[in-house]
């Protein structure tokens, strides 16, 4: 949590200061901020457990002989809102313990929102603990996502607006905050297409610890299979039915 938080005042440095913006070779925008913050977090890893592996965005993976625990780091997720002054990116943590996310954090620093959990502690936001919404039908559930032309992209046009239809409300509010969104109770999807490792590490403990699911579209929690899906467990097998359903 110090360190999310360390890392996310530093950004705040850069933010909405005409910060430098560059592109990558997969056309994602990078700018200084990105990486002065993973190196901090990186440093602070390193220093506390030399033994374990790291997996970041911007500076790739560093492994670890026989190790069994493994920091994943996108240090500015929703780096596209950042450079348009957009107070919805987020830093974020997962620690992933033989194959299994066990500790996340997320940092809105220009909301100074903290999102947290670690396996049987529960989810806390800001110091307060959190569950997923109560709201147990579609009908009346509000379900977000980054952008609506990616599901065109990704071929998953017909399985967005079979769950676009059966919902009440379909605000774009904007990468990890979504997610965060559902695992505090105050909207019930978040729809991802496209996903890297990076970008969903913290959610699938903070959303089991809050009563719901972090996962892909085929109900299996991880963060490895290029999409994501947040919802609570009520919901989760009527979402799924409609993501997976098969036009005739």
């Amino acid at each position: 949590m110090e360190t999310a938080y360390r890392a996310g005042r530093l950004t705040l440095g850069h933010f909405r200061s005409g910060v430098q913006v560059r592109f990558k070779e997969d056309d994602t925008p990078v700018t200084a901020a990105d990486r002065e913050a993973e190196k901090l977090i990186r440093r602070r890893i390193e220093r506390a457990y030399p033994g374990h592996a790291i997996l970041g965005e911007e500076e790739g993976e560093k492994a670890a002989a026989g190790a069994s625990h493994k920091w994943i780091i996108d240090p500015i997720d929703g780096t596209k809102a950042f450079i348009r002054g957009v107070p919805l990116y987020a830093v974020l943590i997962g620690l992933e313990i033989e194959d299994r996310i066990e500790v996340g954090v997320v940092y809105f620093p220009a909301l100074d929102e903290m999102v947290y959990a670690a396996a049987g502690c529960g989810c806390f936001c800001n110091g307060r603990r959190v569950r997923v919404s109560a709201v147990t039908e579609l009908s009346g559930s509000a379900v977000s996502f980054t952008d609506s032309a990616s599901f065109e992209r990704a071929g998953k046009r017909d399985a967005w607006e079979r769950l676009e239809r059966a919902t009440a409300y379909h605000p774009g509010w904007t990468d990890a905050y979504g997610h965060a969104l559902v695992a505090t109770g105050r909207i019930e999807i978040m729809l991802d297409p496209f996903l890297n490792p990076w970008d969903g590490a913290p959610f699938p403990v903070l959303l089991r610890e809050a009563g719901g699911y972090f996962g892909d579209w085929s109900g299996r929690e991880t963060i490895y299979n290029d999409e994501g899906l947040s919802t609570s467990a009520a919901l989760l097998p009527k979402v799924l039915e409609l993501l997976q359903r098969k036009e005739k």
